[in-house]
């Protein structure tokens, strides 16, 4: 067996991103099937090993998220399990070669005929998926959709709305479960001019992403394009109010939101600032939390967002 415990190959290859055809992703495996499954299926792409037992209670949680994360990978990465009670002298074999087998689960990820790495202990789905990911990018390739993602997002950034919403829809596809993808999908249906399709979007994001920053992003963006559509309307109004009387903190308020909506961020983001010098605690902080709001929707690496929360920092903190 050609294995080096916790050394990597020296010059990967690149795997094949493509599913093989026909060819079972997760198997059970022994000691008589062990090179062929794993070790010189590894020649070809990654292979997990995942060493478990009947008696091992956090075997079988983690069992069906090595199945699920293997499945999204779509013929990227085998997995092989092996009950370690029915193959002992394999077991053995293994760690007298240095793998730490004392306890399960155990998974080992092989990749050129050899260990690129390993975990022990049920981790959850998001670590898991993580791990799978490295793996995928030692031996060069990516989870499904992966590779769509940074094409997606440079189509976004262009002003090709409609292109990046397709790809952005292909990454969705390829994975359900990604946070930036849902989001990327969500801005480039509202930049497109869909806004009913943007709302579809974040209605049929998983509930367990809620919560991701990107979904939260989108989310903004969203509520203040609705409600920067509203103020535009009547921005005319604002500006002619403001011209009358500088201090009137509504109108500039609700200028801010029409700005936004032109997407004039920076002059969107004075008009809350000087809101914050002249009164800080106005409406119960409301110009701050605007802006706050503001900078989710932008994202936090936005030129503009990066400008203005220097400024807010320095007016709260002078």
């Amino acid at each position: 067996m050609d294995l080096i415990i916790g050394q990597k190959p020296e010059t990967p290859a690149a795997t094949s991103g493509a599913a093989q055809s026909g060819a079972a992703m997760i198997v059970d495996g022994d000691q008589k099937t062990f090179m062929r499954d794993v070790v010189e299926a590894s020649r070809n792409l990654p292979v997990l090993v995942d060493f478990w037992a009947t008696w091992c209670g956090p075997c079988k949680q983690l069992s069906p998220i090595l199945e699920k994360v293997v499945r999204a990978a779509a013929g990227r990465i085998k997995l092989v399990k092996i009950d370690i009670d029915k193959n002992r002298s394999l077991v053995q074999q293994l760690a007298s070669l240095g793998l730490p087998l004392q306890s399960v689960p155990t998974v080992a990820a092989f990749w050129q005929g050899q260990i690129a790495d390993l975990f022990q202990g049920a981790l959850p789905e998001s670590e898991v998926k993580r791990f799978v990911e490295d793996i995928l990018k030692q031996a060069g390739g990516a989870m499904p959709g992966a590779d769509v993602l940074p094409a997606a997002k440079a189509a976004l950034e262009a002003g090709n709305a409609a292109e990046a919403a397709s790809l952005f829809a292909e990454a969705v596809a390829a994975d359900a479960e990604n946070g930036e993808a849902w989001g990327g999908l969500i801005r480039a249906e509202l930049a497109a001019g869909n806004e009913a399709a943007a709302h579809e979007a974040l209605a049929s994001v998983p509930p367990k992403l809620a919560a991701h920053a990107e979904i939260a992003g989108a989310r903004a963006a969203l509520t203040l394009a609705e409600e920067g559509r509203k103020a535009t309307a009547g921005l005319h109004g604002l500006e002619q109010r403001l011209a009358a009387n500088p201090a009137d903190l509504d109108a500039r308020y609700d200028l801010a939101t029409a700005l936004n909506g032109l997407g004039r961020r920076e002059e969107a983001a004075d008009a809350l600032l000087d809101i914050i010098h002249r009164d800080r605690a106005w409406r119960d902080d409301a110009a701050r939390l605007q802006l706050l709001k503001f900078f989710e929707a932008w994202g936090f690496d936005d030129p503009a967002t990066m400008a203005a929360r220097r400024r807010l920092s320095a007016l709260l903190f002078s």
